[in-house]
């Protein structure tokens, strides 16, 4: 069916795909950088430890800055839209000796600055609480010892102001997002402790000065990790409750809930109580174990809470790292992936379907739910890609096959 077509389909529905075309266009997703190296960064040559793991061994993978900045250029290229990048703190650039985490500078930043300034994009950041000496034992800001503490508050603070830098540089809000894996292998015997701990070491990141205009910081929950599977400090209620007290943004990850919850459910409490929903898109298959995301019925339920409750609400964000397949087909896949539901999801008469809701037309509600979903919603995505000047189909894998053999290949 030709966009023209489904245009007037639409249409008879009460849908202007024309304006839903624009509203998908005005959406940022910030496109993580920690899939393109297998959240490696650029400290030293060791991998992700400290609760994540990232599985698989397939060729090419960034092994430089450059490499990094090249292979995100490209896969921006083949996404519909303007975009932002999301950075973590070990993906600093060091001339010489390498600066420990409790003394980074925007300085050690500032090449990534000059790339976002030249690709248009914009940058967001991520505190990196893992994959470090001082995170071995799996504690952190919830340390016992005083000197670790102190080390990580140091980190926090250092990385608020290089969000502060990226903000007022490239004339956009910083989010920043504060996720840590504190937690215990086995069952602990004090479970307060270490949450008072974390919300001390918090509170001291968050006494610092820094400009609300440029930086917006969020607090990620999470479930379990790797080898920190029976109590997590920063679980869901903890997050909850401490980002209400700070003032500051509670921010969910698809990933880190138990399977059987509906994460897409939690979105309307989430933005009754902040005013604004930060949100990571990622993938579990049995446990988080950051699979490239999918058009499934996750996904499909999220994309379409959404765009009910106005996108320009919400901070997105992608969050996986699957290390088995293509890097840069897995940035692609799972960006354009949430953009099509994203766009599926505004062409559904969710007005309509609503005064059936409240009126208690419930079999009318049900038909017109699954009718919707049979509808050309492809030929509307073939006409956004075709305005932006992308591969409306899997075309644009073409491209990256290419990109594999002219440039990946030689990576060794």
């Amino acid at each position: 069916m030709s966009y023209n077509e489904a245009k007037r389909k639409y249409a008879k529905m009460g849908i202007d795909t024309e304006k839903a075309l624009k509203d998908l266009a005005a959406i940022p997703i910030s496109m993580h950088c920690w899939q393109g190296d297998d959240v490696g960064g650029f400290e030293s040559t060791g991998g992700a430890s400290g609760g994540i793991q990232t599985t698989g061994n397939y060729p090419g993978k960034a092994r430089t800055p450059a490499e990094l900045m090249q292979d995100l250029s490209f896969a921006l290229s083949l996404v519909p839209g303007r975009h932002r990048v999301n950075l973590h703190a070990c993906y600093g650039i060091h001339e010489g000796k390498v600066a420990d985490r409790n003394r980074l500078e925007a300085k050690h930043f500032a090449p990534w600055v000059k790339w976002a300034k030249k690709t248009g994009v914009k940058l967001d950041f991520n505190p990196t609480f893992f994959s470090h000496p001082l995170a071995a034992d799996g504690l952190t800001l919830s340390s016992p010892d005083p000197k670790v503490r102190k080390f990580w508050v140091e980190h926090g603070v250092r990385c608020l102001d290089i969000a502060e830098y990226f903000g007022r540089e490239l004339k956009s809000p910083c989010c920043i997002n504060f996720w840590m894996p504190d937690g215990y292998k086995d069952e602990p015997s004090d479970r307060l402790g270490p949450r008072l701990r974390m919300a001390d070491s918090l509170d001291r990141i968050f006494a610092h000065r820094y400009d609300r205009k440029h930086v917006v910081p969020t607090l990620e929950s999470k479930l379990f990790g790797i080898g920190l599977e029976s109590y997590t400090v920063g679980s869901h209620e903890f997050v909850m409750g401490y980002a209400m007290k700070a003032k500051i943004l509670a921010l969910l990850d698809m990933g880190h809930f138990h399977l059987s919850e509906s994460v897409a459910d939690k979105i309307s409490s989430f933005l009754m109580t902040f005013g604004k929903v930060a949100f990571h898109i990622s993938r579990p298959v049995r446990w988080d174990s950051d699979h490239v995301i999918r058009q499934n019925d996750d996904l499909r339920a999220a994309a379409q809470e959404i765009v009910k409750m106005d996108p320009k609400n919400f901070i997105l964000a992608l969050d996986y790292f699957d290390a088995s397949i293509n890097r840069v087909a897995a940035w692609v896949l799972g960006m354009r992936n949430l953009q099509k539901e994203l766009l599926k999801a505004m062409l559904v008469p969710w007005k309509a379907l609503k005064g059936m809701q409240d009126s208690g037309e419930f079999t009318a509600q049900l038909v017109l739910q699954e009718e919707c979903k049979n509808y050309p919603a492809g030929a509307v995505w073939g006409e956004f890609c075709r305005r932006a000047g992308v591969d409306g189909d899997e075309a644009w894998f073409k491209r990256v096959v290419k990109y594999e053999r002219d440039v990946l290949s030689a990576r060794g």
